[in-house]
């Protein structure tokens, strides 16, 4: 299971997929990850930082869509003032 967070005054948005799902093609599956990957692009686009994330691994910085990460965290811009 795939797992984009994007973190906003609120919390943060989840939205998951199933990894095996996109193997096989289930339609799902295909839609969420697609979905994951427009917000991805988009937070990237404005300014955000993306970071995979993995149980037992080092967190690192990530400039592109990777639908094998465990989770993806992206953070805003912080803009100060």
């Amino acid at each position: 299971m795939g797992m984009l967070r994007v973190m906003s005054r609120r919390g943060d948005d989840r939205i998951t997929w199933d990894s095996q799902g996109i193997e096989t093609n289930e339609l799902d599956a295909v839609a969420a990850v697609r979905e994951a990957e427009r917000i991805f692009n988009d937070e990237r686009k404005k300014g955000a930082t993306a970071f995979r994330v993995e149980a037992g691994k080092t967190v690192g910085r990530i400039d592109t869509f990777d639908r094998t990460a465990e989770q993806i965290v992206l953070v805003p811009r912080v803009v100060g003032g």
